[in-house]
């Protein structure tokens, strides 16, 4: 049987731990070229090293998704490797919870940076690739139920994510002609180590009641998803099955938020 993404380069923002970590190694057994783009270069190193211990293609390289040069030097990194670039995962994010009454500029412009601005240039930097290689390619987002439905201790964090599905949908407008496709998944609550610290400054601020296992009891299917759960449709938007799907954003978040 042939790996679905042999010989295709995908770079993968947040790609050393969590989600990104774990369809980062997907990748790798599905035959792809694993570009781990991530501002720990240690756990990013650790993580390349690991799947190409057991055959995989992997490499890691410091990338801050709220700067765009460091943007496009990860882009470079990929390129000069493999030769071209076929997906780009924007993947990297980050939440600080406040009290609705106590957000403040610096918090929502930090989560708005990372969130929303960094998918943006991402997206375009990413395209200006696949435009240079005669166009065709795949822009994958990582967004949220939080993008769908607003929850009041993490305000900037929903406005950011309900940004990524407006950048998702504009930019599959703007690039369909060159057959650049963009598209996005919607996970729920998912057992990784932000909602670890989410949890702890969720408590911080006296809002432990909105913390993971609250949120995971409105999940229908009774559990919340391990990072393993997001790799099947990871897999699907970085491979040639989903040539025909652009401007979507996949929901992977077992019944919570129903839309």
């Amino acid at each position: 049987m042939t790996a679905r993404l042999a010989g295709r380069t995908i770079i993968v923002t947040g790609g050393a731990s969590g989600i990104g970590a774990a369809i980062c190694t997907g990748f790798a057994r599905e035959g792809a070229n694993v570009v781990i783009a991530d501002l720990n270069l240690q756990a990013g190193e650790a993580l390349a090293a690991e799947l190409t211990s057991t055959g995989g293609v992997a490499s890691a390289v410091r990338v801050d998704v709220s700067d765009r040069a460091s943007v496009q030097a990860g882009i470079v990194h990929a390129v000069e490797r493999h030769g071209r670039l076929d997906a780009y995962f924007n993947n990297a994010g980050m939440n600080s919870p406040m009290k609705f009454l106590e957000i403040d500029e610096a918090n929502f412009e930090l989560i708005m940076r990372v969130n929303a601005l960094g998918v943006l240039m991402g997206t375009q930097e990413a395209a200006r690739q696949f435009l240079e290689q005669g166009g065709g390619g795949k822009v994958v987002n990582t967004a949220s139920i939080a993008g769908r439905t607003g929850f009041s201790s993490f305000a900037p964090y929903s406005a950011a994510k309900a940004a990524v599905i407006s950048f998702t949908q504009s930019g599959a407008r703007a690039l369909a002609e060159h057959g650049i496709t963009v598209n996005a998944f919607a996970p729920g609550v998912v057992a990784t180590p932000l909602w670890t610290k989410l949890d702890r400054e969720l408590a911080a601020i006296g809002e432990g009641q909105n913390g993971f296992d609250s949120m995971s009891a409105s999940i229908l299917l009774g559990r919340p998803a391990d990072p393993e759960d997001i790799v099947p449709t990871a897999i699907f938007l970085a491979a040639a099955d989903s040539d025909y799907i652009t401007g979507q954003v996949i929901p992977i978040e077992g019944g919570m938020i129903l839309v």
